[in-house]
């Protein structure tokens, strides 16, 4: 699959903002199964320091710097980017998942070590153990790690209802698991939480996700926005990417831009600023196939779309 990403986000300032700095999760991560094919980003006001780098999980980022009085800031993404189906995992076949905990916590080799950065609490997601007692229905004792995840996916789906007005994007764990709603953020951080709370490495990724227009109805533009799934790692190089919001495996209709251990190590635009007072945002993001694509074999459903940047 093809497809071209708009991603514009909008800030307006109540007061004059006299500096700012920014960075920028904006650009697609290079993946075996994924290649970016253009791109342009452009920013209003334009700033007078810009720079690309990698940042330590692998993500690339864009820094910039907006050094005269401004009362709002536009970023404007747009992007080509090719998707294919990912190596298939067996999941039956994948490591018992005590194996994988014991493998994290002892560093066994330079894998293990890797995916421990993602096995420990993070600001968006404490380790709590009643996301652990939560976990565990799916992880019986030998269960192969893939199986139970996946099983652990499929609970979330289910338990936790999709409710754009249920949270805020300062909503804590805590307040998900008591009120069992959220969006995509947050069902993807309940089941990082869960595999972190066992022991496991378990990493937030933040993309896009194609949506379908409903039977008969021509699909809108700009009615899109970010999304975000889990990844676990199943031993060696191997990680699984799991969609709660969707309770599907992550298929060509996702679009990979970063990872990190939750939300607030990949927010598509962060930034620190001098001034401004209160704001307001406004986020359009529009997914489009190119001309010609059509779904892989067992990707034409209708994925719930995300709410939140």
């Amino acid at each position: 699959m093809r497809y071209r990403v708009r991603h514009r986000t909008a800030y307006r300032y109540g007061q004059s903002v006299a500096l700012a700095h920014h960075l920028l999760f904006l650009q697609p991560r290079a993946l075996a199964h994924q290649r970016c094919l253009a791109q342009q980003i452009a920013i209003e006001p334009v700033p007078e320091v810009t720079g690309d780098h990698v940042d330590c999980f692998g993500n690339p980022v864009r820094y910039l710097a907006i050094q005269t009085p401004h009362d709002g800031l536009v970023v404007d993404s747009w992007l080509e980017v090719e998707t294919a189906p990912a190596a298939a995992i067996d999941l039956g076949a994948t490591a018992p998942w005590e194996m994988l905990r014991e493998q994290i916590a002892k560093g066994s080799d330079e894998d293990a070590r890797a995916a421990a950065a993602f096995a420990f609490a993070s600001p968006r997601v404490p380790l709590l153990r009643t996301l652990a007692d939560y976990a565990r229905r799916s992880f019986a004792p030998g269960r192969p790690v893939g199986a139970a995840a996946t099983d652990l996916m499929a609970r979330i789906h289910r338990d936790f209802a999709f409710d754009p007005r249920a949270t805020t994007v300062s909503a804590t764990l805590d307040e998900v698991l008591v009120a069992r709603r959220g969006v995509c953020q947050d069902l993807a951080h309940v089941g990082v939480g869960c595999l972190r709370a066992l022991g496991l490495s378990a990493r937030y990724v933040s993309g896009y996700l194609r949506t379908y227009a409903p039977p008969g109805q021509e699909r809108l533009r700009g009615v899109d926005a970010s999304h975000a799934w889990l990844g676990v790692w199943c031993g060696g190089a191997q990680w699984l990417d799991l969609d709660p919001t969707n309770n599907r495996p992550a298929s060509t209709d996702h679009v990979t831009v970063a990872w990190g251990r939750d939300f607030e190590d990949v927010s598509p635009v962060r930034g620190v600023l001098f001034g401004g007072g209160r704001h307001s945002l406004a986020v359009m993001v529009d997914v489009e196939p190119l001309p010609g694509d059509t779904p892989a074999p067992g990707d034409a459903q209708t994925p719930v779309p995300s709410s939140r940047v």
